[in-house]
Protein backbone atom coordinates (compact mmCIF):
# COMPACT_ATOMS: atom_id res chain seq x y z
CA UNK A 1 0.00 0.00 0.00
CA UNK A 2 1.21 3.80 -0.88
CA UNK A 3 2.11 5.79 1.67
CA UNK A 4 1.97 9.46 2.03
CA UNK A 5 5.23 10.82 2.55
CA UNK A 6 6.09 14.90 3.62
CA UNK A 7 5.98 15.84 0.43
CA UNK A 8 2.69 14.24 -0.15
CA UNK A 9 0.99 15.42 2.35
CA UNK A 10 2.45 18.97 1.97
CA UNK A 11 0.73 18.61 -1.39
CA UNK A 12 -2.59 17.50 0.27
CA UNK A 13 -2.50 20.32 2.82
CA UNK A 14 -1.63 23.31 0.25
CA UNK A 15 -3.90 22.15 -3.10
CA UNK A 16 -6.36 20.08 -1.83
CA UNK A 17 -7.66 20.38 1.16
CA UNK A 18 -8.24 24.57 0.25
CA UNK A 19 -10.19 23.43 -2.93
CA UNK A 20 -12.45 20.67 -0.42
CA UNK A 21 -13.02 23.98 1.84
CA UNK A 22 -14.22 26.37 -1.12
CA UNK A 23 -16.15 23.07 -2.73
CA UNK A 24 -18.10 23.00 0.91
CA UNK A 25 -18.42 26.76 1.12
CA UNK A 26 -20.07 26.87 -2.20
CA UNK A 27 -21.93 24.07 -2.03
CA UNK A 28 -23.45 25.73 1.39
CA UNK A 29 -24.08 28.87 -0.14
CA UNK A 30 -26.22 27.82 -2.58
CA UNK A 31 -28.35 25.09 -0.89
CA UNK A 32 -31.25 25.01 -2.85
CA UNK A 33 -29.72 24.93 -6.12
CA UNK A 34 -26.92 22.17 -4.21
CA UNK A 35 -29.93 19.90 -2.78
CA UNK A 36 -31.78 20.01 -6.18
CA UNK A 37 -28.15 18.72 -7.62
CA UNK A 38 -27.85 16.38 -5.55
CA UNK A 39 -31.25 14.57 -6.16
CA UNK A 40 -30.25 12.91 -9.44
CA UNK A 41 -27.49 11.38 -7.67
CA UNK A 42 -29.12 10.57 -4.88
CA UNK A 43 -31.58 8.82 -7.00
CA UNK A 44 -29.68 7.20 -9.04
CA UNK A 45 -27.74 5.08 -6.30
CA UNK A 46 -30.34 4.67 -4.38
CA UNK A 47 -31.90 2.67 -7.56
CA UNK A 48 -28.76 0.73 -8.23
CA UNK A 49 -28.35 -0.23 -4.02
CA UNK A 50 -31.66 -1.27 -4.23
CA UNK A 51 -31.62 -3.38 -7.59
CA UNK A 52 -28.10 -4.67 -6.43
CA UNK A 53 -29.64 -5.54 -3.29
CA UNK A 54 -32.96 -7.77 -4.48
CA UNK A 55 -30.57 -9.39 -6.95
CA UNK A 56 -28.17 -10.08 -5.01
CA UNK A 57 -30.82 -11.87 -2.38
CA UNK A 58 -32.82 -13.59 -5.43
CA UNK A 59 -29.08 -15.41 -6.17
CA UNK A 60 -28.81 -16.26 -2.95
CA UNK A 61 -32.43 -17.25 -2.77
CA UNK A 62 -31.96 -19.26 -5.68
CA UNK A 63 -29.20 -21.17 -4.36
CA UNK A 64 -30.87 -21.84 -0.99
CA UNK A 65 -33.50 -23.63 -2.80
CA UNK A 66 -31.70 -25.15 -5.38
CA UNK A 67 -29.26 -27.12 -1.95
CA UNK A 68 -32.99 -28.16 -0.96
CA UNK A 69 -33.49 -29.67 -4.37
CA UNK A 70 -29.63 -30.71 -4.51
CA UNK A 71 -27.46 -29.24 -7.20
CA UNK A 72 -26.03 -32.73 -7.94
CA UNK A 73 -29.71 -34.85 -8.40
CA UNK A 74 -31.90 -35.23 -11.21
CA UNK A 75 -35.20 -35.81 -9.85
CA UNK A 76 -37.56 -38.51 -11.87
CA UNK A 77 -41.48 -37.77 -10.94
CA UNK A 78 -44.03 -40.55 -11.72
CA UNK A 79 -46.67 -39.03 -14.56
CA UNK A 80 -49.42 -40.89 -13.45
CA UNK A 81 -52.02 -41.40 -16.40
CA UNK A 82 -55.96 -41.36 -15.15
CA UNK A 83 -59.06 -43.98 -15.43
CA UNK A 84 -58.84 -45.78 -18.39
CA UNK A 85 -55.84 -44.81 -20.13
CA UNK A 86 -54.16 -45.45 -16.91
CA UNK A 87 -55.46 -49.12 -17.67
CA UNK A 88 -53.66 -49.04 -20.76
CA UNK A 89 -50.48 -47.91 -19.70
CA UNK A 90 -50.02 -50.52 -17.35
CA UNK A 91 -50.25 -53.02 -19.91
CA UNK A 92 -46.63 -51.59 -21.21
CA UNK A 93 -45.43 -50.40 -18.42
CA UNK A 94 -45.76 -50.86 -14.29
CA UNK A 95 -44.33 -47.45 -13.50
CA UNK A 96 -41.49 -45.89 -12.00
CA UNK A 97 -40.17 -48.63 -9.63
CA UNK A 98 -37.24 -49.69 -7.69
CA UNK A 99 -36.18 -51.85 -10.31
CA UNK A 100 -35.65 -49.22 -12.61
CA UNK A 101 -33.68 -47.45 -9.88
CA UNK A 102 -31.54 -50.11 -9.65
CA UNK A 103 -31.41 -50.19 -13.45
CA UNK A 104 -30.12 -47.43 -13.86
CA UNK A 105 -27.64 -47.55 -10.71
CA UNK A 106 -26.02 -50.35 -12.51
CA UNK A 107 -26.14 -49.57 -15.93
CA UNK A 108 -25.36 -45.36 -15.77
CA UNK A 109 -21.74 -45.35 -14.29
CA UNK A 110 -22.42 -41.90 -13.57
CA UNK A 111 -25.10 -42.52 -11.12
CA UNK A 112 -23.50 -43.68 -7.79
CA UNK A 113 -26.77 -43.01 -5.47
CA UNK A 114 -30.26 -43.11 -5.61
CA UNK A 115 -33.86 -42.85 -3.39
CA UNK A 116 -36.82 -44.21 -3.59
CA UNK A 117 -40.26 -42.05 -2.59
CA UNK A 118 -43.98 -43.03 -2.39
CA UNK A 119 -46.32 -40.79 -1.37
CA UNK A 120 -49.01 -42.95 0.97
CA UNK A 121 -52.51 -41.87 1.07
CA UNK A 122 -54.21 -40.94 4.51
CA UNK A 123 -57.13 -41.18 6.23
CA UNK A 124 -55.77 -41.73 9.82
CA UNK A 125 -52.79 -39.56 10.89
CA UNK A 126 -52.83 -39.39 14.74
CA UNK A 127 -51.31 -40.05 18.37
CA UNK A 128 -52.58 -40.07 21.42
CA UNK A 129 -51.57 -36.84 22.46
CA UNK A 130 -52.86 -35.10 18.89
CA UNK A 131 -53.87 -35.47 15.36
CA UNK A 132 -52.08 -34.50 12.14
CA UNK A 133 -52.90 -34.24 8.44
CA UNK A 134 -49.50 -33.70 7.58
CA UNK A 135 -48.58 -36.07 4.17
CA UNK A 136 -47.34 -39.16 4.71
CA UNK A 137 -43.78 -40.14 2.44
CA UNK A 138 -41.91 -43.54 2.47
CA UNK A 139 -38.48 -42.58 1.42
CA UNK A 140 -35.56 -44.98 1.14
CA UNK A 141 -32.66 -44.18 3.90
CA UNK A 142 -30.73 -42.43 1.48
CA UNK A 143 -33.49 -39.88 0.64
CA UNK A 144 -32.27 -38.02 3.98
CA UNK A 145 -28.59 -37.55 2.21
CA UNK A 146 -29.65 -36.82 -1.27
CA UNK A 147 -31.78 -34.02 0.31
CA UNK A 148 -29.80 -32.65 2.96
CA UNK A 149 -32.01 -33.13 5.80
CA UNK A 150 -31.07 -33.68 9.43
CA UNK A 151 -32.35 -34.62 12.20
CA UNK A 152 -32.71 -32.05 15.19
CA UNK A 153 -34.02 -34.80 17.59
CA UNK A 154 -33.19 -38.76 17.43
CA UNK A 155 -31.68 -40.25 14.59
CA UNK A 156 -32.85 -40.89 11.00
CA UNK A 157 -33.52 -44.54 10.10
CA UNK A 158 -31.40 -46.99 8.67
CA UNK A 159 -30.93 -49.34 5.57
CA UNK A 160 -30.85 -51.86 7.87
CA UNK A 161 -34.70 -50.82 9.60
CA UNK A 162 -35.76 -50.51 6.01
CA UNK A 163 -34.65 -54.39 4.78
CA UNK A 164 -36.21 -55.46 8.05
CA UNK A 165 -39.35 -53.83 7.34
CA UNK A 166 -39.46 -51.98 10.79
CA UNK A 167 -42.27 -49.80 12.11
CA UNK A 168 -40.04 -46.00 12.98
CA UNK A 169 -40.64 -42.77 11.50
CA UNK A 170 -39.18 -39.96 11.45
CA UNK A 171 -41.22 -36.42 11.98
CA UNK A 172 -41.31 -33.43 10.39
CA UNK A 173 -40.96 -30.26 12.86
CA UNK A 174 -44.81 -29.43 12.19
CA UNK A 175 -46.21 -32.56 11.88
CA UNK A 176 -44.11 -33.14 15.61
CA UNK A 177 -45.52 -30.50 16.84
CA UNK A 178 -49.12 -31.43 15.91
CA UNK A 179 -48.93 -34.89 17.01
CA UNK A 180 -47.29 -34.24 20.05
CA UNK A 181 -47.78 -30.42 21.56
CA UNK A 182 -46.50 -31.58 24.50
CA UNK A 183 -43.44 -32.24 23.46
CA UNK A 184 -41.21 -35.55 23.69
CA UNK A 185 -42.39 -37.01 20.64
CA UNK A 186 -39.19 -39.59 20.70
CA UNK A 187 -40.26 -43.03 21.85
CA UNK A 188 -44.02 -42.46 21.46
CA UNK A 189 -45.40 -43.87 18.67
CA UNK A 190 -48.20 -42.69 15.64
CA UNK A 191 -50.86 -44.43 13.86
CA UNK A 192 -50.35 -44.37 9.76
CA UNK A 193 -53.53 -45.82 8.69
CA UNK A 194 -53.67 -49.10 10.54
CA UNK A 195 -50.14 -49.22 11.22
CA UNK A 196 -48.49 -48.02 14.58
CA UNK A 197 -44.81 -46.80 14.04
CA UNK A 198 -42.51 -45.89 16.65
CA UNK A 199 -41.03 -42.45 16.46
CA UNK A 200 -37.09 -42.56 16.12
CA UNK A 201 -36.28 -38.78 14.75
CA UNK A 202 -37.57 -35.18 14.49
CA UNK A 203 -36.08 -33.48 11.72
CA UNK A 204 -34.28 -30.05 11.90
CA UNK A 205 -36.18 -27.58 9.65
CA UNK A 206 -34.34 -25.95 7.33
CA UNK A 207 -36.73 -22.79 6.89
CA UNK A 208 -36.35 -22.65 3.03
CA UNK A 209 -37.09 -19.17 2.04
CA UNK A 210 -39.82 -20.66 -0.50
CA UNK A 211 -41.81 -23.82 -0.99
CA UNK A 212 -41.71 -23.33 -4.89
CA UNK A 213 -38.99 -22.71 -6.88
CA UNK A 214 -39.11 -22.11 -11.07
CA UNK A 215 -42.89 -24.54 -10.77
CA UNK A 216 -41.27 -27.07 -8.73
CA UNK A 217 -42.34 -27.90 -5.34
CA UNK A 218 -39.30 -27.95 -2.91
CA UNK A 219 -38.96 -28.05 0.86
CA UNK A 220 -42.42 -28.65 2.71
CA UNK A 221 -40.65 -31.50 4.86
CA UNK A 222 -41.66 -30.31 8.33
CA UNK A 223 -45.38 -31.23 7.34
CA UNK A 224 -44.53 -34.57 6.49
CA UNK A 225 -43.88 -38.01 8.58
CA UNK A 226 -41.72 -40.44 6.79
CA UNK A 227 -41.65 -44.03 7.26
CA UNK A 228 -39.06 -46.56 5.76
CA UNK A 229 -39.95 -47.37 2.08
CA UNK A 230 -40.08 -51.00 1.81
CA UNK A 231 -42.00 -51.14 5.72
CA UNK A 232 -44.82 -48.74 3.83
CA UNK A 233 -44.36 -51.14 0.36
CA UNK A 234 -45.31 -53.96 2.45
CA UNK A 235 -47.17 -53.23 5.37
CA UNK A 236 -49.39 -50.13 3.95
CA UNK A 237 -52.39 -50.83 1.71
CA UNK A 238 -51.27 -49.63 -2.19
CA UNK A 239 -53.33 -49.63 -5.43
CA UNK A 240 -51.76 -52.52 -8.03
CA UNK A 241 -52.18 -49.75 -10.63
CA UNK A 242 -50.54 -46.96 -9.17
CA UNK A 243 -47.07 -46.91 -10.07
CA UNK A 244 -44.45 -48.66 -7.10
CA UNK A 245 -42.49 -45.13 -6.65
CA UNK A 246 -44.28 -41.75 -7.01
CA UNK A 247 -40.47 -40.02 -7.21
CA UNK A 248 -37.20 -41.10 -7.56
CA UNK A 249 -33.87 -38.75 -6.79
CA UNK A 250 -30.46 -39.92 -8.38
CA UNK A 251 -27.45 -38.22 -7.27
CA UNK A 252 -24.98 -37.67 -10.62
CA UNK A 253 -21.07 -37.78 -9.21
CA UNK A 254 -19.78 -34.26 -9.06
CA UNK A 255 -18.61 -33.50 -12.04
CA UNK A 256 -20.30 -34.75 -14.61
CA UNK A 257 -23.18 -32.98 -16.72
CA UNK A 258 -26.37 -32.98 -15.08
CA UNK A 259 -27.74 -32.09 -18.31
CA UNK A 260 -26.47 -35.24 -20.12
CA UNK A 261 -26.82 -37.41 -17.51
CA UNK A 262 -30.78 -36.45 -18.02
CA UNK A 263 -30.84 -37.63 -21.31
CA UNK A 264 -29.32 -40.73 -20.51
CA UNK A 265 -31.92 -41.72 -17.83
CA UNK A 266 -34.82 -40.38 -19.92
CA UNK A 267 -33.90 -42.84 -22.62
CA UNK A 268 -33.38 -45.49 -20.64
CA UNK A 269 -36.49 -45.19 -18.64
CA UNK A 270 -38.40 -45.08 -22.30
CA UNK A 271 -36.75 -48.13 -22.94
CA UNK A 272 -37.78 -49.90 -19.92
CA UNK A 273 -41.43 -48.55 -20.06
CA UNK A 274 -41.93 -49.48 -23.55
CA UNK A 275 -41.82 -45.83 -24.77
CA UNK A 276 -44.80 -44.79 -22.14
CA UNK A 277 -44.38 -41.00 -21.36
CA UNK A 278 -45.28 -41.91 -17.74
CA UNK A 279 -42.51 -40.35 -15.67
CA UNK A 280 -41.45 -36.49 -15.93
CA UNK A 281 -37.76 -36.01 -15.37
CA UNK A 282 -36.50 -32.21 -13.16
CA UNK A 283 -32.86 -31.42 -13.83
CA UNK A 284 -32.10 -28.74 -10.62
CA UNK A 285 -29.11 -27.55 -12.38
CA UNK A 286 -31.32 -26.53 -15.39
CA UNK A 287 -33.94 -24.75 -13.22
CA UNK A 288 -31.20 -22.66 -11.55
CA UNK A 289 -29.88 -21.67 -15.40
CA UNK A 290 -33.23 -20.52 -16.10
CA UNK A 291 -33.80 -18.57 -12.99
CA UNK A 292 -30.04 -16.51 -13.45
CA UNK A 293 -31.24 -16.24 -16.93
CA UNK A 294 -34.15 -14.45 -15.80
CA UNK A 295 -32.49 -12.64 -12.95
CA UNK A 296 -30.02 -11.68 -15.70
CA UNK A 297 -32.60 -10.15 -17.93
CA UNK A 298 -33.90 -8.23 -14.57
CA UNK A 299 -30.46 -7.12 -13.51
CA UNK A 300 -29.65 -5.55 -16.57
CA UNK A 301 -33.09 -3.33 -17.12
CA UNK A 302 -32.97 -1.99 -13.69
CA UNK A 303 -28.97 -1.03 -14.40
CA UNK A 304 -30.15 1.00 -17.21
CA UNK A 305 -32.70 2.34 -15.41
CA UNK A 306 -30.56 3.23 -12.22
CA UNK A 307 -28.17 4.25 -14.97
CA UNK A 308 -30.23 6.47 -16.67
CA UNK A 309 -30.78 8.10 -13.61
CA UNK A 310 -27.07 8.40 -12.68
CA UNK A 311 -26.77 10.32 -15.98
CA UNK A 312 -29.79 12.88 -15.46
CA UNK A 313 -27.51 13.48 -12.25
CA UNK A 314 -23.92 13.63 -13.81
CA UNK A 315 -26.08 16.68 -16.52
CA UNK A 316 -27.30 18.06 -13.48
CA UNK A 317 -24.03 18.29 -12.41
CA UNK A 318 -22.96 19.89 -15.55
CA UNK A 319 -25.33 22.42 -15.78
CA UNK A 320 -25.41 23.63 -11.88
CA UNK A 321 -21.40 24.14 -12.17
CA UNK A 322 -22.04 25.59 -15.91
CA UNK A 323 -23.74 28.35 -13.82
CA UNK A 324 -21.24 28.50 -11.55
CA UNK A 325 -19.01 29.19 -13.75
CA UNK A 326 -20.77 31.99 -14.84
CA UNK A 327 -21.40 33.29 -11.64
CA UNK A 328 -17.61 33.16 -10.33
CA UNK A 329 -15.99 35.26 -13.94
CA UNK A 330 -14.54 37.80 -11.95
CA UNK A 331 -13.25 35.61 -9.01
CA UNK A 332 -11.71 33.41 -11.86
CA UNK A 333 -10.41 35.98 -13.43
CA UNK A 334 -8.29 37.47 -10.08
CA UNK A 335 -7.19 33.75 -8.89
CA UNK A 336 -5.79 33.54 -12.47
CA UNK A 337 -4.48 37.36 -12.14
CA UNK A 338 -2.34 36.15 -8.76
CA UNK A 339 -0.93 33.48 -10.65
CA UNK A 340 -3.06 30.65 -10.09
CA UNK A 341 -2.69 27.91 -13.17
CA UNK A 342 -5.29 26.45 -15.27
CA UNK A 343 -4.92 23.32 -13.59
CA UNK A 344 -5.40 24.84 -9.77
CA UNK A 345 -8.77 26.44 -11.52
CA UNK A 346 -9.58 22.55 -12.54
CA UNK A 347 -9.39 21.18 -9.58
CA UNK A 348 -10.91 23.41 -7.86
CA UNK A 349 -13.77 22.60 -9.79
CA UNK A 350 -13.48 19.20 -10.47
CA UNK A 351 -13.11 18.93 -6.46
CA UNK A 352 -16.51 20.81 -5.54
CA UNK A 353 -18.56 17.81 -8.46
CA UNK A 354 -16.67 14.98 -6.47
CA UNK A 355 -17.86 16.66 -3.34
CA UNK A 356 -21.53 17.04 -4.78
CA UNK A 357 -21.19 13.27 -6.07
CA UNK A 358 -19.93 11.69 -2.81
CA UNK A 359 -22.90 13.52 -0.39
CA UNK A 360 -25.45 12.44 -3.42
CA UNK A 361 -23.81 8.80 -3.20
CA UNK A 362 -23.95 8.55 0.85
CA UNK A 363 -27.28 9.55 0.79
CA UNK A 364 -28.32 7.10 -2.04
CA UNK A 365 -26.92 4.52 0.40
CA UNK A 366 -29.02 5.49 2.93
CA UNK A 367 -31.62 5.49 0.52
CA UNK A 368 -31.36 2.41 -1.52
CA UNK A 369 -31.21 0.48 1.76
CA UNK A 370 -34.90 1.84 2.90
CA UNK A 371 -36.30 1.16 -0.73
CA UNK A 372 -34.73 -2.62 -0.13
CA UNK A 373 -36.42 -2.89 2.74
CA UNK A 374 -39.59 -1.70 1.45
CA UNK A 375 -39.32 -3.87 -1.05
CA UNK A 376 -38.84 -7.26 1.02
CA UNK A 377 -41.67 -5.88 3.40
CA UNK A 378 -44.19 -5.38 1.10
CA UNK A 379 -43.57 -7.71 -1.70
CA UNK A 380 -41.84 -10.62 0.03
CA UNK A 381 -38.76 -10.52 -2.30
CA UNK A 382 -35.02 -11.76 -0.56
CA UNK A 383 -32.39 -8.92 -0.03
CA UNK A 384 -28.71 -9.33 0.72
CA UNK A 385 -25.71 -6.84 0.59
CA UNK A 386 -22.63 -7.32 -1.03
CA UNK A 387 -20.22 -4.77 0.13
CA UNK A 388 -18.12 -4.76 -3.33
CA UNK A 389 -20.89 -3.72 -5.28
CA UNK A 390 -21.89 -1.00 -3.51
CA UNK A 391 -18.41 0.35 -3.69
CA UNK A 392 -18.76 0.15 -7.05
CA UNK A 393 -21.92 1.73 -7.47
CA UNK A 394 -20.28 4.64 -5.36
CA UNK A 395 -17.42 5.01 -7.40
CA UNK A 396 -19.84 4.91 -10.79
CA UNK A 397 -21.79 7.74 -8.99
CA UNK A 398 -18.32 10.32 -8.76
CA UNK A 399 -16.97 8.89 -11.78
CA UNK A 400 -19.67 10.12 -13.68
CA UNK A 401 -19.75 13.49 -11.48
CA UNK A 402 -16.60 13.92 -12.40
CA UNK A 403 -16.86 13.34 -16.02
CA UNK A 404 -19.45 15.82 -16.76
CA UNK A 405 -17.54 18.10 -14.26
CA UNK A 406 -14.71 18.19 -16.69
CA UNK A 407 -16.32 20.47 -19.74
CA UNK A 408 -17.11 23.14 -17.25
CA UNK A 409 -13.80 23.18 -15.25
CA UNK A 410 -12.09 23.25 -18.66
CA UNK A 411 -14.35 26.37 -19.68
CA UNK A 412 -13.44 27.90 -16.33
CA UNK A 413 -9.89 27.16 -16.70
CA UNK A 414 -9.68 28.83 -20.18
CA UNK A 415 -11.18 32.02 -19.33
CA UNK A 416 -8.98 35.27 -20.24
CA UNK A 417 -8.35 36.54 -17.05
CA UNK A 418 -8.58 40.50 -18.51
CA UNK A 419 -12.14 39.58 -19.65
CA UNK A 420 -13.13 37.72 -16.54
CA UNK A 421 -11.98 40.84 -14.27
CA UNK A 422 -14.21 43.06 -16.39
CA UNK A 423 -17.20 40.92 -15.47
CA UNK A 424 -19.94 42.70 -13.27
Amino acid sequence: MTRLGPLGLDTLARHWLPDLRQAMVQLAHHRLRSALTLLGMIFGVGAVIAMLAVSEGGRLQALTMIEGMGVDNLIVDAAEPQGDERRESRKHSAGLSVADAQALLETLPFVHDWAGVRVIQTWNLFSRQGESHAQVWAVSPAYFGLTRLEAATGELFSTQDDDEFAQVAVLGEVAARQLFPNGGALGRFVKVNHLWVKVVGVLRDRQLPDNEFQGERVGGEGDRVYLPLHTALRRLRVSPLDSQLSQLKLRVTRGFSPLAAADAVQHLLDRRHGGQRDTRLTVPVRLLAQHQQTQRIFTIVMSAVAGISLLVGGIGIMNIMMASVMERRSEIGLLRAVGARERDIVRQFLVEAALIALLGAAAGVVLGVVIAYAIAAFAGWAVAWSLPAIALAVVVCMAIAVGFGVYPALSAARLDPVAALQTE
